[in-house]
């Protein structure tokens, strides 16, 4: 069981860590919500819980609570710029369908 960051958005984590004066990294879950049921919820970290589940990628630290993990397990997570927008992007393998309007998921 993994999830790991791409250099790109490890980067921006750092750099935001960085700006915000504080923080040990960042927290990955989801929550339910939406037409197709599941949303991710994404932070930065003040603060681990005792029951977080933590992996590192490219020298940054990322929490996962428990419950979340069977549906996060093996995402990447990227940070693309496309235009005037800047993004969180997810390439989680248990997907199996999205939202109309991508923000939420199916597993």
């Amino acid at each position: 069981m993994a999830i790991s960051l791409t250099e790109r958005a490890a980067a921006h984590v750092s750099t935001s860590l960085k700006k915000r004066g504080s923080g040990i990294g960042l927290r990955l879950g989801v929550k339910t919500v939406g037409c197709s049921g599941l949303a991710y919820k994404i932070e930065y970290a003040d603060g681990a819980e005792p029951s977080d589940l933590r992996f590192e990628s490219h020298g940054v630290t990322v929490l996962v609570d428990p419950q979340s993990l069977p549906v996060l397990d093996g995402t990447e997570v990227d940070y693309a710029r496309e235009g005037l927008n800047a993004a969180f992007k997810f390439n989680n393998p248990n997907v199996k369908s999205n939202c109309g309007c991508g923000e939420s998921f199916n597993v």
